[in-house]
């Protein structure tokens, strides 16, 4: 079992049913209460209705957009059907969405479950879409080649490593080459569900390259989101359970040094780096137990935190959305283009905002 027995484990559970407040309460702030925070004219985008869960916007205002995501534990709307990978255009006066076509004669469209998704433009302006993939609940990274014109991606290559076992999302630094992190150290859905229940902070990040693949960094509760500076000098790593974002100084070699962390009275999932700014849009969970626990009587809120000048002593932390989940359900993800936030979803709606 690696790093313990099932004894040990289950020792470590009784120590946690022992004094369940200071664990259970505090990492899935179950009491937390949202204050609403409003934007002006805010729209649902028309097409997604079953998960958003990821989203990476181009520099031309193209997004793709990972829906569909089935992941043990969380609610789905679309529990038979496959994943998608979807095109919205944001120059559109009211943007719509339009679903990928997959060419690929090697990969497995029936279990297309796509999770965390990056892009990587080379300096031939070809765009690479890597997606982190989860077939029969497995990890993959599957590296695509977007076709702009024939409105496809090209699916070039699949992606397997015993370091990448529990992936959740994915950082590109090249065609082939991305950080991303594993939110579990145990394969077993026992063992995680335990893993989740007691906050063992074992999962990590890990570096992938053709040539090499390493960990750089690990003892997250859940690590999740992870992105990157403009400039490339720096690493960006959400600690969902543990409410933190991370900094990182990133090296030549690929290594990674810890800088500082932020902290947070929220869930912390996906993390968008605006290209101009710098500053980071954090899709949150405001109350964890909504999100693990479903309940349509009470849904899970949405929380978008905006962070400005992280690398300063004192970086501004701004929360632009918040909303109870009577409108949208379970933000994971928020982008900005052109005074716009797009806001995704783990498994609901995607919500299109003036800023």
């Amino acid at each position: 079992m690696g790093k313990m027995t099932v004894l040990s484990l289950l020792g470590l559970g009784l120590a946690f049913f022992r004094d369940p407040w200071s664990s259970y309460q505090t990492r899935f702030n179950v009491f937390r209460e949202v204050e609403p925070v409003e934007l002006p004219n805010c729209n649902f985008v028309k097409g997604i209705e079953a998960g958003s869960e990821d989203l990476e916007i181009l520099s031309n205002g193209l997004v793709f957009v990972s829906s569909g995501l089935k992941y043990p534990g969380l609610k789905s709307f679309e529990h038979d059907k496959p994943g998608k990978i979807l095109l919205m255009d944001l120059n559109e006066e009211e943007p719509t969405v339009l679903e990928l076509r997959i060419i690929g004669s090697k990969f497995d469209l029936s279990s297309f479950n796509p999770h965390g998704i990056s892009t990587f433009t080379d300096e031939d302006n070809t765009v690479y879409l890597l997606v982190v993939n989860h077939p029969d609940f497995k990890s993959t990274v599957e590296l695509f080649k977007f076709q702009e014109e024939e409105k496809s991606l090209l699916h070039l290559k699949t992606i397997r490593h015993k370091l990448l076992p529990n992936m959740n999302d994915i950082v590109a630094v090249g065609p082939e080459h991305f950080y991303a992190t594993n939110d579990h150290y145990f394969l077993d859905p026992f063992l995680k569900s335990w893993e989740l229940y007691l906050g063992l902070a074992w999962s990590n990040v890990v570096y992938y390259s053709p040539n090499e693949v390493q960990m750089v960094a690990d003892g997250y509760d859940f690590a999740n989101g992870i992105n990157i500076s403009p400039d490339g000098k720096y690493v960006y790593v959400a600690e969902l359970m543990a409410h933190k974002i991370h900094v990182y100084e990133k090296h030549a070699n690929w290594t990674l040094t810890p800088l500082k962390h932020l902290d947070f009275n929220t869930l912390v999932d996906n993390i968008s780096v605006d290209p101009v700014t710098g500053d980071l849009w954090v899709g949150c969970h405001p109350n964890g137990k909504k999100i693990f626990f479903y309940d349509p009587k009470n849904p899970p809120p949405s929380e978008v935190l905006r962070i400005q000048d992280i690398l300063s002593e004192e970086p501004k932390v701004t929360v632009v959305y918040a909303e109870n989940g009577t409108v949208l359900q379970g933000s994971t993800v928020a982008s900005v283009y052109k005074g716009k936030l797009l806001i995704g979803t783990v498994f609901h709606k995607a919500l299109y905002c003036e800023l």
